[in-house]
């Protein structure tokens, strides 16, 4: 047992009242235990709505006057986004809000009458007996410019979901109709082939514009370099030899003309929302030395904050890993030694940035790149690409983690340590 989960267990005394409620989307149920695990009260059942909120808070104050409780802790499920509301009220009014695990009162919920049977006051009296052993987590609710920041990195993810949707139905509608188009372009995205996509997406649309035309409608669109009279030409050619669908062409182009203000709306919204999302990492401290690792930009940045909050409320860098959910299981019984993985509990939008924000480290970062060569070729224990990558990403949480509470800049001998140090310079 850990020295916080010692803490936690410590934290329950006999004047502590906790309480477990089961949350939904319109109405909630609570209950209330003592340290020993005896029921006070009788359940409350409360709206998801400021009266009903209050009305637990007069619950909540009642039993503590009956049952001499001098605090209060009160576990969630964080199951969806409907314990967010609560949580914060209850924060506002003093109580300490925990959270409990969804999988541990899913596999203790038989404990409590040896039954399989599931409904909300049975769950809310098994959330109350977890806490009150000690099994729960601290939530990790940002404030203030870091809320901003996840709310900002999450609109952020949408548009890049949204983004990349409209994408694939231009390449879809580009395979239909012009599938000649990217032997012309490599990239359709690029500023000639959106004018032509704009002006002239059709082969019988490009038929009929002469070389001249096609050359004056990309310097009107302000190109000047990389398109002449031999690129319009040959898109001249292409389109004249195109095997693309000629039916349904008066829908075509309005089908495409929709697609094209979609993709260019979500450019800009997403343009906007870096600008602000910049401009709010540039007022948290320890920032522009978290930006000076090679490889790593404003994006990780900005997400790896957004989902940690504020670096001065971890002691070490291996509760970001836990929360990460990157530390390590082992399942190992007498002469057996399994397999070590890591346990995936945790949140999956930090791992999942952590994970992409390596990959370009081993490009363009030659720290990184030595580890993961000695990682994956060292002669005792080598590890494989993925689970070097891994590995990668928990050394990234500690170097973010010192550079954003020491506010210094990168150092690659403190990233590499005087061994992996030396094999670098020998290698150069």
């Amino acid at each position: 047992m850990s020295i916080t989960q010692n803490g936690k267990i410590r934290r329950i005394t006999d004047s502590t009242l906790v309480v477990g409620a089961d949350i939904a989307k319109k109405v909630h149920v609570a209950r209330a235990c003592d340290v020993r695990g005896v029921e006070l009260g009788k359940p409350l059942t409360f709206d998801n709505t400021r009266r009903g909120f209050v009305s637990l808070i007069t619950w909540v104050q009642s039993l503590m006057v009956d049952h001499n409780c001098d605090s209060v802790v009160f576990g969630v499920e964080p199951t969806g986004h409907y314990w967010m509301n609560l949580a914060q009220f209850l924060r506002r009014e003093g109580i300490h809000v925990v959270l409990v695990n969804p999988l541990h009162v899913k596999k203790t919920k038989e404990l409590e009458d040896n039954s399989p049977t599931k409904n909300d006051r049975k769950d809310a009296r098994v959330i109350g007996l977890l806490v009150k052993d000690g099994r729960y987590s601290e939530p990790h609710i940002p404030e203030d410019i870091y809320a901003d920041l996840r709310v900002g990195m999450n609109e952020r993810d949408r548009l890049s979901e949204d983004l990349k949707r409209v994408q694939g139905r231009i390449h879809n509608w580009l395979d239909r109709f012009f599938p000649e188009f990217t032997e012309v372009f490599k990239d359709w995205e690029g500023k000639s082939a959106l004018v032509c996509l704009h002006q002239f997406p059709c082969p019988t649309d490009i038929q009929e514009k002469t070389t001249s035309e096609i050359v004056q409608a990309w310097q009107d669109g302000g190109i000047s370099r990389g398109v002449g009279k031999s690129k319009a030409n040959l898109l001249k050619e292409k389109a004249k030899e195109s095997i693309g669908l000629t039916e349904g062409m008066q829908m075509a182009h309005k089908e495409l003309e929709i697609l094209l203000r979609q993709y260019d709306l979500y450019q800009e919204q997403l343009d906007l929302l870096m600008t602000e999302i910049d401009r709010l990492v540039s007022q948290i401290p320890g920032t522009p030395e978290m930006m000076s690792i090679p490889g790593v930009g404003l994006v990780t940045v900005a997400g790896f904050l957004a989902e940690v909050g504020d670096l001065s409320g971890y002691d070490n860098p291996r509760q970001i890993q836990k929360l990460a959910g990157l530390n390590l299981r082992e399942n190992s019984s007498g002469k057996h030694k399994g397999q070590t993985k890591i346990t995936r509990r945790g949140r999956p939008r930090l791992r999942s940035l952590l994970f992409r924000a390596v990959i370009p480290l081993l490009a363009k970062n030659a720290e990184f790149q030595e580890l993961h060569r000695y990682y994956t070729q060292r002669a005792q224990n080598p590890l494989k690409k993925m689970q070097s990558a891994i590995a990668l990403s928990c050394r990234l949480i500690r170097v973010l983690f010192a550079l954003g509470r020491k506010q210094v800049p990168y150092d690659p001998v403190k990233v590499l340590g005087p061994m992996h140090m030396e094999r670098l310079q020998n290698a150069a």
